[in-house]
């Protein structure tokens, strides 16, 4: 056995540490679209709000009620009234998920801005996946379902995935080589690269991530895909047959105009 040796530095000549300067906080943005949202959102305010206070970052929350039928509004404003990190934003007719998010991004004023749907299916604490990605340069750091690195904790009912492939995949051969998960609604943006994207944004509904990840690439903004958790909602607002088909008109149109 090898016995450990005892150092032959000359401790008195080791020059002690330069005084650290404080690590500035983390300065966010989260954006969360919300159409008919008057049941999950004040447990989704709660969570983003808790995990942003816990890690110390200089934040807001952006909530944009969508035109909701429902208390939506009402219930966000109460939230806001005891919240100081909460803004809410909105306008009375429905305009569709693209719209809220633009809506959201150009209202931001933090350094970065997180979208999330609101039913938090990629949790709020995946976006410590993200960071290394956004420290490293990358302009749009997108979360994944589809990567080796997901993890589907619940899953979406069989019809509903194997939809999703294909639609993935015609995205993929139309649109947007390279990414295979385009729709996950947990994307990070740089706020500079969020202004230059949703100015020009023209997509009101669903397909707008696709929009957005065209119009990054082609602005010559490095994209990141990045596996996440995530965990099936059975509430979603898509309709699997309905909401997809228009996903991919809008798309076609897309490759007409950009």
């Amino acid at each position: 056995m090898i016995e450990p040796q005892e150092s032959s530095v000359d401790v008195t000549w080791i020059r002690p540490p330069a005084k650290q300067e404080p690590i500035a906080p983390r300065s966010l943005s989260v954006v969360i679209p919300s159409y008919n949202e008057e049941n999950r959102l004040p447990s989704t305010v709660k969570e983003i709000h808790s995990f942003l206070v816990s890690r110390g970052y200089a934040a807001e929350i952006l909530v944009v009620d969508d035109g909701s039928v429902d208390r939506t509004r009402a219930v966000a404003e109460t939230l806001q009234a005891s919240n100081p990190l909460l803004r809410v934003l909105g306008y009375p007719r429905n305009m569709g998920k693209g719209f809220a998010v633009k809506t959201g991004m150009l209202a931001a004023t933090r350094e970065a801005v997180l979208f999330s749907d609101a039913d938090l299916s990629t949790p709020i604490e995946e976006l410590d996946r993200l960071w290394p990605f956004f420290d490293r340069g990358f302009d749009v750091v997108a979360a994944s379902r589809a990567l080796p690195t997901s993890k589907l904790v619940v899953r979406q009912p069989f019809y509903r995935e194997n939809m999703g492939r294909m639609f993935n995949a015609i995205v993929s051969m139309v649109a947007m080589r390279g990414i295979r998960d385009t729709q996950c609604g947990f994307k990070l943006y740089r706020r500079s690269a969020a202004r230059q994207i949703f100015s020009k944004l023209i997509t009101p509904g669903f397909a707008f991530d696709v929009e957005a990840l065209l119009r990054a690439r082609g602005c010559g903004m490095k994209i990141a895909e990045v596996g996440v958790r995530w965990v099936n909602s059975p509430q979603s607002h898509v309709h699997p047959v309905r909401d997809s088909a228009r996903m991919l008109l809008e798309i076609l149109r897309l490759r007409r105009r950009l």
